[in-house]
C-alpha cells in the first residue's frame, strides 16, 4: 500500500526558490529606471552617420573649423567633441529626436545618402539604447569637391 498524502513542507531549496520569486516584485530587468544621457545618443548617431558612404565630415565649415583647433589644444575635447560634431539629440523617457548636419562627397545622390545615414542612425540608436527614434531631420551643409583641401588650420608650429 502507498501513501498519497502530503505533508504540505517544502523541502529547503524550493522554499528559498518560491520566497525569492515572490520577494522582488516582477522580473529584474523592470525593477529601477535607467536614464540615457543626450550625449550617449549623439556619439552613437554621429559615428553611426559616418560609418556611412558618402559622407565626408559631420557638422558646419565653421564646427569643423574650430574642432580642428580645440583637437591641436590639450585638453580641448578631441575624440568627445569630434564624435558628437554636427550632431543634436532631444532623448525623453522612451523617445529621441536627432538632428544631423552632415558634408557630402561630390558626385553621390544627396537622396540617396541622406536615406542610408537615417537608416543607419536609427538602427544604431535603437538597437544600443533601446529607445525609439522618431525623426532623423539632415542638413546637408556643404558638397567636399574631389579638388579641395580639408579645412583645418594649419598649425602655427613646426
Amino acid at each position: 500500500m502507498t501513501d498519497t498524502t502530503s505533508s504540505g513542507n517544502l523541502g529547503t531549496d524550493e522554499q528559498r526558490r518560491t520566497s525569492v520569486t515572490k520577494r522582488g516584485g516582477g522580473a529584474p530587468a523592470t525593477r529601477g529606471k535607467t536614464t540615457i544621457a543626450d550625449g550617449v545618443v549623439e556619439k552613437i548617431a554621429g559615428l553611426a552617420a559616418r560609418d556611412v558612404t558618402g559622407v565626408h565630415a559631420m557638422g558646419s565649415g565653421l564646427s569643423r573649423t574650430f574642432g580642428a583647433v580645440r583637437d591641436r589644444v590639450p585638453g580641448g575635447g578631441g575624440a568627445k567633441a569630434n564624435a558628437t560634431r554636427g550632431v543634436k539629440a532631444e532623448v525623453g523617457e522612451v523617445q529621441t529626436a536627432l538632428d544631423l548636419e552632415i558634408v557630402i562627397e561630390y558626385g553621390v545622390s544627396i537622396a540617396e545618402v541622406a536615406g542610408d545615414v537615417r537608416e543607419n542612425v536609427i538602427a544604431a540608436v535603437e538597437r544600443m539604447t533601446g529607445l525609439e527614434v522618431v525623426e532623423v531631420n539632415i542638413a546637408v551643409s556643404d558638397v567636399k569637391l574631389p579638388d579641395e583641401e580639408d579645412e583645418e588650420p594649419e598649425s602655427r608650429l613646426q
